[in-house]
């Protein structure tokens, strides 16, 4: 009998380990408490609730193919030009596109040591070399990015702040970056948690409205609270908008998420009250990690909506992980980027962090 050949991927397709997910049970299915994935504690304003419940009734009609409302509507709210920004299936599908409409087979995609996971997905998945810059205690180091620029190099992907680090540049730092960038390739701003900054980020805006080689990512699952929508968008100059629209998927935001989106942006004051609430509870975490620094602990500053906490003592990271799953508490343990020694810790309501802080201080107590 004829052996059966099966289709045979592209070899870098292979390459891939696919994206996981930070978990929302334990392992014999027991719902957790979940400060896993960076969600918003506040969940999102009650407009944004309430437009997402009126769109249901237009299910069986195609949604704005350019979500032109919702670009007039986020141009209004940062001081941008409607035209110069894209929608997408939240900032992931961008990041994609940003890699397939420039980089492939023979050319090179650089981003940090302790980067955002699906920059390596990107790259490999257009075939592209993934090219990792070292560190500084966890931070970007811009020197360490611009040595490994060439002539192969496409984009240099930054999260700023970043995830999974929290770390945050300075305006003048990434500005020193950009400039030392030749001007064909891209500096992706990757602005996710860019609400969670005191000042928002405008630089980088200005950045990409002065120069024809940035682009600056956003979305809407972090601080407004609708990650289940999967809404995020890009600015940049007509020219890098144009090759997005290009390749970018027809419909891709829906219609209850555009109505969404575009209520939530007109509720500031609940992303005032989100930041507040953050700033608030990320300080009373980072104050009670330094408490345990006996147990070898250390919180790496954060300006995101999480934090990043080094385990260096006679408790290891995998150990906490698993028991605080055991006392109902699940945060993200990256393993495969290797910060398998950390654990990332979503800044939950007052009830959450009391009570994982509690849970953490019983786990170390008990190994003494």
């Amino acid at each position: 009998m004829t052996k059966l050949s099966i289709p045979t991927p592209k070899s870098y397709i292979s390459a891939i380990h696919a994206y996981t997910p930070g978990k929302a049970k334990a392992d014999d299915g027991r719902p957790l408490i979940k400060l896993s994935a960076n969600e918003n504690p506040l969940g999102c304003s009650k407009s944004a609730s309430d437009a997402l419940a009126a769109q249901a009734v237009g299910a069986a009609r195609y949604p704005d193919p350019a979500s032109n409302a919702l670009r007039a509507a986020l141009a209004d709210t940062y001081g941008l030009e409607s035209e110069n920004i894209v929608c997408g299936t939240g900032s992931d599908e961008l990041l994609n596109l940003i890699a397939a409409g420039y980089a492939g087979i023979g050319d090179e995609i650089i981003h940090v040591r302790y980067g955002f996971v699906v920059y390596d997905i990107a790259t490999r998945k257009v075939g592209a070399k993934v090219v990792m810059a070292p560190d500084n205690d966890y931070a970007t180091d811009v020197d360490a990015l611009l040595a490994l620029v060439n002539e192969n190099t496409k984009l240099v992907y930054l999260a700023n702040p970043n995830n999974p680090t929290g770390t945050v540049m300075r305006d003048e730092d990434v500005a020193r970056l950009h400039a030392g960038l030749p001007s064909d390739v891209i500096l992706v701003l990757d602005q996710a948690y860019g609400e969670y900054l005191d000042n928002d980020g405008p630089s980088a805006f200005d950045l990409a409205r002065k120069y024809g080689n940035v682009l600056i990512t956003r979305t809407f699952s972090k601080i407004y609270g609708l990650a289940a929508e999967r809404i995020g968008w890009a600015y940049g100059q007509p020219h890098l908008i144009d090759i997005l629209n290009r390749i970018r998927g027809p419909f891709n935001v829906t219609s209850a998420g555009q109505a969404a989106a575009i209520a939530a942006l007109a509720d500031q004051d609940f992303v005032k009250d989100s930041r507040a609430h953050n700033e608030k509870w990320r300080g009373w975490m980072n104050t009670e990690i330094s408490a345990l620094s006996n147990h070898g602990l250390r919180a790496i500053p954060s300006a995101a909506n999480f934090i990043l906490v080094v385990f260096d003592g006679a408790v290891s990271a995998e150990t906490a992980d698993k028991e605080l799953m055991d006392a109902g508490y699940v945060v993200r343990r990256l393993a495969g980027q290797g910060l398998g020694h950390c654990l990332r810790i979503t800044i939950g309501s007052e009830e959450e962090n009391h009570g994982f802080m509690a849970a953490l201080r019983d786990i170390l107590e008990r190994a003494r």
